[in-house]
């Protein structure tokens, strides 16, 4: 599914424009990015969880020329799905 496909979907279920169903959903993946730089912690109860988690600069390899680069440290948005999600995934 889409971010496209979402609005639509909120715009039909829900009975309205399908400017009003983006502007919803806008939102709420903008709240989504705000909490997560901020560094914190998105719950969602039986579907999952979000999180940034920090990674220490390193040494790579470059696969195209086999070279050695370096690494900056980062930090990156993870995904934990929750025990409901898993079970609605595999049919129990």
């Amino acid at each position: 599914m889409t971010k496209s496909d979402l609005i639509e979907e909120l715009s039909v279920k829900k009975e309205m424009t399908e400017k009003q169903a983006m502007d919803i959903v806008n939102l709420i993946f903008d709240g989504f990015t705000d909490t997560l730089k901020k560094g914190g912690r998105i719950e969602i109860r039986g579907f999952g969880s979000f999180v940034v988690r920090k990674y220490e600069a390193y040494t790579g390899r470059n696969p195209k020329i086999g070279k050695s680069v370096d690494v900056k440290p980062k930090k990156l948005p993870f995904f934990k799905a929750g025990k409901e999600l898993k079970k609605k995934v595999n049919g129990r």
